[in-house]
């Protein structure tokens, strides 16, 4: 399988929310780029959203204490025979740059953010159906018809206060993902259940399934176990699980 389409399931509330914020900066940068006011609205939203998950839990905690686990266990795999050093190096380089990055940050993350009175208007109209309107929000409708350079002047501020969260959590979903080779598997009749072993408990599964399948799956487990259900896509129908035989891959990431 090479051209494959990845679902993935979280296994603790830690990388859940790492996939959330990578989801969202996604979203930002897909839209800041462009210069008409829809995919201003659509960029400022997903900042709001991240602002909204900042201002949760403590997550410059959580985060320093992640990229400090695994620097821990890298440490230890220095140790072991034919590791490839320079490629360890560069990894353990990256994770040593993103604390220092993170650690430097003023107090909780986004916290300028949140006190922006811009900012804090569009988010507490945005829990409204159409809370954005002209009428509701007229400062926000003339910030949306300043000129281009303006408004990604503006965003380029905002997000440049994310900077170093952005890259650690990127750094950390990377190193997740390519802990474990994948492995092919077979699923009877669309279902499939592995139990986890509690001496490595894994953090996220990922199911690779070819571009071109026309179906999908559901996800569900724990740290002691998970199973996948894959089910066929029927127009706008609710989705069934197929009663055939499905190959895919499937990536248990235990890092």
């Amino acid at each position: 399988m090479t051209d494959l389409i990845h679902f993935e399931h979280p296994l603790n509330e830690r990388i859940r929310t790492f996939l959330r914020l990578e989801h969202l900066f996604l979203q930002v940068d897909h839209f800041r780029p462009l210069a008409d006011s829809w995919s201003n609205r659509a960029a400022i939203q997903g900042l709001l959203s991240m602002v909204t998950i900042f201002g949760r839990s403590d997550l410059k905690t959580e985060i320093l204490k992640e990229l400090e686990r695994h620097t821990s266990n890298l440490e230890r795999v220095r140790q072991q025979p034919g590791v490839n050093m320079e490629a360890l190096g560069q990894v353990l380089d990256d994770l040593e740059q993103a604390i220092h990055q993170v650690y430097r940050m003023d107090g909780q993350i986004a916290r300028r953010l949140r006190s922006n009175e811009f900012l804090t208007a569009i988010l507490q109209r945005s829990s409204i159906p159409g809370g954005g309107c002209n009428f509701d929000l007229p400062q926000y409708h003339y910030w949306l018809n300043q000129p281009y350079e303006v408004r990604q002047g503006q965003m380029s501020e905002w997000m440049h206060d994310l900077h170093p969260v952005r890259e650690a959590v990127v750094l950390l979903l990377n190193l997740v993902r390519g802990s474990h080779l994948p492995t092919q598997e077979k699923a009877h009749q669309g279902f499939f259940q592995k139990t986890l072993e509690s001496s490595s408990p894994a953090q996220l599964i990922r199911v690779g399934l070819p571009r071109s399948s026309s179906m999908f799956t559901e996800i569900s487990g724990n740290k002691h176990r998970f199973s996948i259900r894959f089910l066929e896509a029927v127009d706008s129908s609710k989705a069934v699980q197929t009663s055939h035989e499905v190959d895919f891959q499937l990536t248990a990431c235990i890092f």
